[in-house]
This record gives C-alpha cells, sequence and structure tokens, in this order.
C-alpha cells in the first residue's frame, strides 16, 4: 500500500492566502489554466482579481474544452469569456486556442484587439467560417503558428495566410474525417506549395493529399523540418528510395500508417469499418509504388 495522505493541519486549513508574498501568487496564477483564472481565480480576493487583470496574465489564452464537445447554451458564455481575456490582454497576446466555439465576430473582435498573435489554435469552431478566418489572419502580420483542426477551409484561406502572415512557420490542418479518402485532392496541398514556402512544420493529418500534391510541398518548401503525413493514406504508395530520401531531408518524418496514439487529437479520428487500418487500403490497387527516380524527376 502507499503511504496514507496526511490531512491538513488546522493551521493550514485556517490559512489566509492574501498574506502569500505577491510574486509567488503571480507565479502561482500564471501556470494555472485559463478557465481557471476567469472563473475561480478572479474571485478569490481583491488582490488576486487585481493580479489576473494584468495584461501579462493573458499572454496565453486557451478556451479548448474536454468533454462532450460543444453545446448551443454555451456559446453566450464563451465568447464572452474569450473577449474579456481579450480585453484584460490590453493588445498583449501572443497566443489564442479555441475548441468548439466562437465565431466570426468574435475572431474579428480578436484580430482588431490583438496585432502582436503569434499562435492561433481552432478545433471544430464549426460556426467559424472562411470569411471570418480570411479577416481575421489579414489582420495578424505577426503570426507564426496556425493550427486548423476539423475546419473545412477553402483554398482562398490558405492564400490569404500566406500572403498576408510572412512569419508564418507552422501549419497544421487536420482533416480528420478524411482517413479513407477514395479520392484525391491536391488543392489545398498545391495552395500550401505555393503561398507557403518559408514552413518548418507542416501537419497534414488525414487530409486527401494525393502524390501531385506531395510533390508540389516538397519541392516549393525547401525548409521543412518536421512533416506528418499519418493516415493520408493516398500517398502511401511511395516507395522505399524515396521514404530514404525524405528521412534524409526531414528531421522528423511521420509516414501515412504510423500510430497515432501519441497524437492529441487521436481520439478524434474516424475509422472506417470496412479497411484494415495495417495496410495501405485507400489507394487505388492499381497504383504502383512511386519512388524518387520517378516521383522527383531524378535517376538512381
Amino acid at each position: 500500500m502507499g503511504p496514507t495522505a496526511k490531512l491538513p493541519s488546522p493551521a493550514e486549513r485556517n490559512r489566509n492566502w492574501q498574506e502569500l508574498p505577491e510574486e509567488l501568487t503571480t507565479s502561482f496564477l500564471e501556470r494555472v489554466d485559463t478557465l481557471y483564472k476567469i472563473v475561480t481565480a478572479r474571485k478569490v480576493c481583491k488582490s488576486w482579481r487585481q493580479i489576473c487583470s494584468r495584461p501579462e496574465m493573458w499572454r496565453v489564452v486557451d478556451l479548448r474544452f474536454s468533454g462532450p464537445g460543444y453545446k448551443k447554451e454555451n456559446d453566450v458564455v464563451v465568447n464572452k469569456m474569450a473577449r474579456n481575456a481579450v480585453d484584460w490582454s490590453s493588445g498583449e497576446m501572443i497566443d489564442f486556442r479555441l475548441g468548439y466555439y466562437g465565431d466570426d465576430r468574435l475572431m474579428n473582435y480578436i484580430s482588431e484587439r490583438s496585432g502582436q498573435l503569434r499562435c492561433l489554435h481552432l478545433e471544430s469552431c464549426s460556426n467559424i467560417t472562411n470569411e471570418g478566418l480570411i479577416s481575421m489572419v489579414e489582420k495578424l502580420p505577426l503570426l507564426e503558428d496556425l493550427h486548423l483542426y476539423g475546419i473545412p477551409i477553402s483554398v482562398q484561406t490558405i492564400e490569404v495566410a500566406g500572403r498576408c502572415c510572412p512569419q508564418l512557420k507552422s501549419f497544421k490542418l487536420n482533416k480528420s474525417r478524411y482517413k479513407c479518402p477514395h479520392m484525391g485532392c491536391n488543392e489545398h496541398a498545391l495552395a500550401i506549395a505555393e503561398n507557403m514556402p518559408g514552413l518548418r512544420h507542416l501537419k497534414l493529418q488525414g487530409n486527401k493529399i494525393a502524390i501531385d500534391g506531395l510533390l508540389a510541398i516538397l519541392k516549393n518548401c525547401l525548409h521543412l523540418e518536421t512533416l506528418d503525413l499519418r493516415m493520408c493514406f493516398l500517398v502511401a504508395v511511395i516507395g522505399p528510395y524515396l521514404i530514404k530520401n525524405l528521412a534524409q531531408q526531414i528531421k522528423d518524418l511521420k509516414l501515412p500508417h504510423d500510430y497515432t496514439e501519441d497524437d492529441e487529437f487521436d481520439d478524434r479520428i474516424y475509422t472506417c469499418d470496412t479497411c484494415d487500418y495495417t495496410r495501405p487500403h485507400c489507394a487505388d490497387p492499381s497504383d504502383k509504388d512511386i519512388d524518387s527516380d520517378e516521383f522527383l524527376g531524378v535517376s538512381d
């Protein structure tokens, strides 16, 4: 048996938390999550409320919620939380993350007041349109990381992000519902290749990218350090020689059939009951392995 938990002493139970040195309280509140700061910490006492009102406490805002997901009745509450966090940041927010909730009006509110934003993560925000995203990224010239999970986006959105965010280094576009596509679609891949040549990190997990799209990305995004192609089964036909070349060019390469257990979005990926997860089930059976001589236009 493990050690028995020790009950707090009467002195500990009656401790006045307001007597803690301000630097310790600040250090603690900097480490708690956004929801706790908004719902609980600001209501503890006057001094905590004052600390939680400082702009530096809201440089990173994470309003991604675990659990059952979207509930319409929570829309107003979550949007208000996000707006309050933006206001308290006084323009110093550099990292904003949102899951399930939000709309175009909120995106506009953030971009109008957070010109220093470096990281934007949106997950399953079904009420945010392409028009809303385009309007937002147009106002974020310092954006370095753009991560979109389970959000249908247009080619134009990628084009605008590449054009208006010249410092963009990391782009993640997860299409988790496309685990078993039977038709390739390269429009997003071509838009990435043509408009985001400075990328260091690219994640396309679950996308319908085909061979031509991968070729375009490799030829145009020459600074790639990480490339995640897990569950992009239409590019699973690449041969071992090309895989070796990719591994030499890219420090962290994840291939279509690599496992996803270590991925934070693994539990949100939809499987296909008719397919075998362990083999390239979605590739055209008439396809042959595409290796470096054909794919890259070079010979051994």
